[in-house]
């Protein structure tokens, strides 16, 4: 009974509102003071690769993006699957508030796998796996975001984005599992491993720091603009003109 209280509440615009508004803080001080930390432990502190030389530093900002492109894009997954099946416009307004979150990422990651491509590969783009399936990735993003736009009505809009989002996360584990499915250059895991991570720990430790660093990052973004996505669908609502004449006196 509890779960399901807890679920409900989930559902309400002013309840979101005001826990978006508490924890998002938080999470921003967190993400800047874990990303200082692994970019100065990255840069600064770690040693050279023994094989790429400084070249490998990418990798403090690359494999958070990476990793967050993909966790972005199943949250949007799953807060449109429960808006379509509940009708929870709440967790509509969240797909809706992550998708851009999780296109800035995917972008992010293919830049600078380009960038760190030309001296390791001799090319800024090969057509491999996982290049390919990260590529069509961030078309499923903008695909999402354009197809929301393209629908004046708001519930349209929310119902055909979310079947998009949807079917388009088959490729989540394609491009997971890329690297072992299909003969590819890009190397395969070094942290996500079921044995030992394959990084020293001068290297490991900045470089995990910067993936929490990315999360709440990506967390107070989440925060930020799930509440404007909030005022906006919102702002004829009650509650909202309760707040604002309370915020005003």
């Amino acid at each position: 009974m509890a779960t399901w209280t807890w679920f409900h509440k989930l559902g309400s615009p002013p309840h979101v509102y005001r826990i978006a508004g508490r924890f998002a803080p938080w999470f921003g001080w967190g993400a800047l003071l874990c990303i200082v930390y692994g970019l100065f432990g990255g840069l600064v502190l770690a040693p050279p690769d023994y094989q790429q030389k400084d070249a490998f530093r990418i990798i403090y900002v690359h494999a958070p993006a990476a990793w967050l492109s993909l966790s972005c894009y199943t949250t949007m997954a799953v807060a449109a699957f429960v808006g379509l099946v509940w009708r929870m416009k709440i967790a509509h307004a969240a797909a809706a508030a992550i998708a851009p979150v999780g296109a800035s990422f995917a972008f992010v990651c293919l830049a600078t796998g380009s960038l760190w491509g030309r001296p390791m590969w001799g090319t800024w783009w090969e057509w491999d796996a996982r290049l390919t399936s990260q590529l069509i990735l961030l078309f499923l993003y903008l695909g999402y975001m354009a197809l929301r736009s393209a629908h004046d009505d708001l519930q349209r809009a929310d119902r055909s984005s979310a079947v998009l989002a949807i079917v388009g996360v088959v490729n989540v584990p394609i491009i997971h599992y890329s690297v072992y499915w299909w003969n590819s250059l890009h190397q395969g895991a070094t942290v996500m491993k079921a044995d030992r991570p394959s990084m020293p720990s001068e290297m490991l430790v900045p470089l995990l720091v910067m993936f929490l660093g990315f999360t709440l990052f990506q967390l107070w973004v989440l925060c930020t603009r799930l509440r404007a996505e909030i005022l906006e669908r919102e702002r004829n609502a009650r509650w909202l003109q309760e707040q604002i004449r309370d915020g005003a006196r």
